[in-house]
């Protein structure tokens, strides 16, 4: 299957210094499988000189490519998007934002006239999820749906026919995602099951794992709680098979990839129903969803699944997580690059 389009894809490419395999990795070496020639930027850490580095790829490659894919996120890293894709109509380059962050819906509304430069002027914008395809939309900005994708084969179903109270939490340590919930529900929980244990991988962003450290000390809890820092994905899907509930207690979201891969290996899921996450999981179907910031109800939740109720909730969730495999969604993309 050759494709004789040319892509710059422009993103946060940090594989190498986080050991987060994240989209511009996954989705470039998946495009270039299917025969597109694809440049890639930036793997640079340092956030100015990345951003640097973006502006500069762009300006390099113009006159090489047919499109410009930008990985568009709603914090600071939304000015990323905005400066390359105005660099893009300058040189008259198709550009097509692949919308990430739960918080796009506020950057419209916060910053109409910025967002509107981006996402009015693109080729399309793409979305992960039907959440931000249904707002973008809404704002009047052509929005395809195309999933984020997982290699399904590299994802081992572990039947877990008793569930023990060991709680898996994989997420950033950043306010946003809310981790110092997954330790109040840990001390709730064990009021019930005192030899529930919370396994916690993810880095630090904003000081937030050391808020959590203070927190499980202050519970008395912390013997419970393993910190585990970055985990490679291979590592944290090791960890998952010791654990038996995944537990996102997220206050903003969109499509999380980690969620995804949690239903793929098995993992019953109680989550916030913030975001794009109620369009991820269907509540009582193929996983459970509470109130943002609702440790009772989480807590509840996650005791209703270990008295064995909501049995075919793990099958279902592998066969929703099997629609993100790459020879599903493979074609919309070639449709859209052609």
């Amino acid at each position: 299957m050759m494709n004789n389009s040319k892509i710059l894809y422009i993103g946060n490419n940090l594989q190498n210094s986080t050991n987060y395999i994240t989209t511009i990795d996954s989705l470039s070496k998946s495009l270039k499988g299917l025969g597109f020639k694809v440049y890639t930027s930036s793997r640079i850490k340092n956030k100015f000189f990345r951003f640097l580095d973006m502006c500069y790829s762009v300006i390099r490659y113009q006159s090489r490519v047919d499109y410009i894919l930008i990985d568009t996120y709603s914090t600071s890293n939304f000015y990323f998007a905005y400066f390359t894709s105005q660099l893009s109509r300058i040189f008259n380059v198709k550009y097509i934002p692949i919308l990430h962050g739960g918080g796009l819906p506020n950057r419209l509304k916060n910053n109409p006239n910025l967002s509107r430069h981006v996402f009015k002027n693109s080729y399309l914008n793409i979305s992960p999820s039907g959440y931000l395809k249904d707002i973008f939309s809404t704002n009047g900005y052509s929005t395809q749906l195309i999933k984020n994708t997982i290699d399904i084969d590299a994802y081992s179903f572990k039947e877990r026919v008793i569930l023990e109270p060991k709680l898996l939490f994989v997420r950033a340590f950043a306010k946003m995602y809310n981790p110092t919930m997954a330790i109040h529900v840990l001390s709730k929980l064990k009021e019930n099951f005192p030899e529930a244990t919370l396994c916690m991988v993810g880095p630090d962003k904003d000081g937030e794992l050391e808020v959590s450290i203070n927190l499980a000390k202050k519970l008395n809890i912390l013997d419970s709680v393993e910190f585990c820092g970055v985990l490679s994905k291979k590592d944290w899907h090791k960890k998952s098979i010791d654990c038996d509930v995944f537990i996102n207690t997220t206050n903003v979201d969109n499509t999380p990839v980690s969620v995804i891969e949690a239903m793929a290996l098995g993992l019953p899921i109680v989550s916030t129903n913030v975001g794009g996450i109620p369009y991820l999981i269907e509540d009582k179907v193929d996983g459970l969803l509470v109130e943002k910031n609702n440790v009772k109800q989480m807590t509840e939740n996650i005791k209703s699944l270990l008295n064995n109720e909501h049995k075919d909730v793990p099958i279902n969730a592998r066969t929703k997580a099997e629609s993100y495999a790459w020879e599903v969604v493979k074609y919309k993309w070639l449709e859209l690059l052609k």
